[in-house]
């Protein structure tokens, strides 16, 4: 029986009805910044406050993760590296492996928790307190005050981030390598450094501001989109999250293809 009903779940000319109607309203949505981000006012107060709340307090959660991602994968890599004698390569390895995949993928996904969260949550609970439909009859511009401001703070504070990540995963992996070895800082960062080509740190850059551009503009859509009761605002918040992580894999995914490709 359940499963005849989850057939005729999906056989539901309203369920395909419904994913495009989301997704042309998702579309909708997302072109309509690019609009607006151009027209003024800029509320520029409300953009650099956007900024230092995703910004600045996410610094504590992302150097901690960071840290302890350098340690435990020097750690976990060492031994094989010593079984053949390659141990002088592992600062490279580190480095090219924290930089250009597990530092911008990882911070993205905390920040998609976090970050991302925490705006569907704080949009859904002003649509559904009518906050919104108040700025819109006091002439304020909602979508200009609530989504271009945070989605250009996600655009902007989350590629810094990842850079952030990236210094501090070095030090956690430079830390690791003390345990077993004495390496100085300065040796240890110029090694991993000279490992590095512009086509490492180019495609890990642009893929940072388009993590930070679908946190933001995920977390925005759900939350200013948010419908019904107080439960909406945890459904927002939620569905921001599953969407940014799925989004962040996907935007990985193709910018790879994309790098081995050229």
């Amino acid at each position: 029986m359940k499963t005849i009903e989850h057939q005729k779940t999906f056989e539901e000319p309203g369920y395909l009805k419904k994913i495009f109607t989301g997704t042309g309203d998702f579309i909708y949505f997302t072109s309509r910044f690019f609009k607006e981000v151009l027209k003024p006012p800029y509320f520029l107060k409300e953009t650099i406050r956007q900024c230092f709340q995703i910004g600045y307090k996410s610094l504590p959660l992302v150097a901690v993760t960071a840290f302890i991602i350098g340690l435990v994968l020097t750690l976990q890599s060492r031994p094989s590296l010593v079984q053949f004698g390659a141990e002088s390569l592992l600062p490279g390895m580190i480095s090219v492996s924290i930089i250009r995949e597990i530092g911008p993928v990882i911070t993205a996904i905390i920040c998609a928790g976090k970050i991302g969260s925490a705006i569907g949550a704080e949009l859904g609970s002003m649509r559904v307190t009518e906050q919104i439909e108040a700025m819109e009859v006091s002439a304020i511009n909602p979508y200009k005050y609530l989504v271009v401001t945070r989605v250009l703070a996600t655009t902007c504070m989350i590629p810094l981030l990842i850079v952030f990540t990236d210094a501090i995963g070095l030090y956690g992996s430079y830390t690791a390598m003390n345990i077993h070895s004495d390496i100085g800082l300065q040796r240890f960062f110029s090694e991993a450094l000279n490992h590095l080509d512009f086509s490492d740190i180019l495609p890990a850059l642009i893929k940072s501001i388009f993590f930070g551009f679908a946190t933001g503009i995920i977390g925005c859509y759900k939350g200013y989109n948010a419908k019904g009761g107080t439960e909406s605002v945890g459904r927002a918040a939620n569905a921001a999250v599953v969407s940014a992580s799925l989004a962040i894999f996907v935007i990985d995914m193709i910018v790879v293809q994309i790098t081995d490709f050229l």
